[in-house]
């Protein structure tokens, strides 16, 4: 990782990685900024630009088309990343416009020329001269405008909350910067040594702290005996593990990269069990490995596990699925799905459950997580499920969230965590 100590170059580089590679920006900007020798204010404006322009790239577009002589798939797509940043400084940071118009000439000077950089500065100059954007259509549009989704997930927001007010509160939460959430794995370190280090106590949490700063900062994390990890995944592990009985035998079955796999397998160190984390993917088993510490990592496909591994008394689906409840920490995820790959999600869901299903003991627990409100994936997903195997039942969630049928699905604007759904399936006798 090359050093970069210019915060609008360091936000450039990584954002050509996100939209031209496919990289995610929650793992990329780390590494960035742990490279960089940039001041705590410089990382800062840094992870802004990053995250902020990624949030408002819909919005952002329509300025950028609304004075543009070219339409937006003609325009250099590293131009294109320049002017979403310019439009970012220009429409929400406090940097004056005239200052924001010429950093990023000078930025598109020095990443595209001269040529691109007069027509980066005549659009931002009219951009700087708009107010704002009137939005024409029905409420579902005025809304994936203003607040920058796609009209299929602010419609599925709609379908789950029923409410547009609740609705506009989410889609403000998801595009609201979050502070890392931390969490102590049990045994191995304590929220006390992660708030000695400079971290927050997250009161309702039994090991949750959040941090404003770079986790690599911290030795704990640095030592993988503390992760990133928000506090809605830790309520799922927690959830699920209430369900603990002595010598029972657990699988994480799409346990990649490793975040409920650690948790779980540092609660079952602490009070034994067998533990196993499968994950499909090798690379992403081999970061597995980096974290568990208390069991075995297997990778096999999730459907086709080998009949040697015998069967399990618990066993977790954090399944594939299309992250749309985690938008504030994955903001580029709202413009990579389809409503194509959210139906191809739901036939792997469907397939994983139905797995899992023949590798569950009798009067074992079944846990579905997804990171998704959608309720295609959630209520729907569990609903078929319960068709297709009566031989299973809705166990009752405790937490305080949990609804009358038994489901828990934690909301950002409500609970300040990413959207998860849990849900808890008994194998009857």
């Amino acid at each position: 990782m090359r050093q970069i100590d210019n915060p609008r170059v360091l936000a450039f580089e990584v954002l050509a990685e996100v939209e031209l590679k496919g990289e995610y920006s929650n793992l990329l900007l780390p590494k960035f900024l742990t490279a960089s020798k940039m001041s705590k204010n410089d990382k800062a404006m840094a992870t802004e630009l990053v995250y902020g322009t990624l949030r408002m790239k819909g919005l952002y577009d329509q300025y950028i088309q609304n004075v543009s002589d070219r339409r937006l798939e003609l325009i250099d797509a590293k131009a294109l990343i320049v002017l979403r940043l310019g439009t970012h400084q220009l429409k929400q940071m406090r940097t004056p416009p005239h200052a924001s118009i010429y950093e990023s000439v000078e930025l598109a000077k020095r990443v595209l020329g001269k040529s691109t950089a007069s027509f980066v500065n005549a659009v931002l100059r009219r951009i700087s001269e708009m107010d704002s954007i009137e939005w024409q259509g029905d409420e579902v549009s005025r809304l994936a405008g203003e607040h920058s989704h796609p009209e299929w997930i602010v419609s599925s927001y709609i379908d789950n909350l029923k409410d547009v007010d609740q609705v506009e509160q989410l889609l403000r939460a998801n595009n609201h910067p979050t502070k890392p959430t931390l969490i102590a794995w049990p045994g191995l370190s304590s929220k006390d040594e992660l708030i000695v280090d400079g971290a927050h106590d997250l009161a309702e949490s039994m090991n949750a702290v959040n941090f404003d700063g770079n986790p690599g900062d911290l030795t704990a994390v640095r030592e993988r005996r503390a992760g990133v990890q928000d506090y809605g995944s830790q309520v799922v592990v927690e959830e699920f593990f209430k369900s603990y009985q002595e010598n029972l035998r657990w699988l994480d079955l799409c346990a990649g990269p490793g975040g409920k796999a650690a948790y779980l397998s540092a609660l079952l160190s602490q009070r034994g069990g067998e533990f196993v984390a499968n994950e499909i993917s090798e690379a992403r088993a081999n970061l597995v490995k980096q974290v568990v510490r208390y069991g075995t990592v297997t990778n096999f496909d999730g459907r086709e596990l080998p009949d040697s591994m015998g069967k399990f008394d618990r066993i977790l689906i954090d399944a594939p699925c299309t992250g749309i409840g985690a938008l504030r920490r994955r903001p580029e995820v709202r413009w990579r799905r389809t409503v194509q790959e959210l139906k191809e999600l739901v036939e792997l869901q469907s397939e994983l459950l139905d797995a899992a299903a023949e590798k569950l003991n009798t009067n074992g627990v079944l846990g579905y997580a997804t990171c998704s409100p959608h309720q295609a994936e959630t209520i729907f997903q569990i609903r078929g499920f319960l068709k297709r195997n009566s031989q299973f039942e809705i166990m009752q969630i405790e937490h305080p969230r949990a609804d009358m049928d038994g489901f828990l699905q934690l909301w950002t604007h409500l609970d300040g965590c990413d959207a998860m759904f849990l849900a808890l399936l008994h194998k009857k006798e």
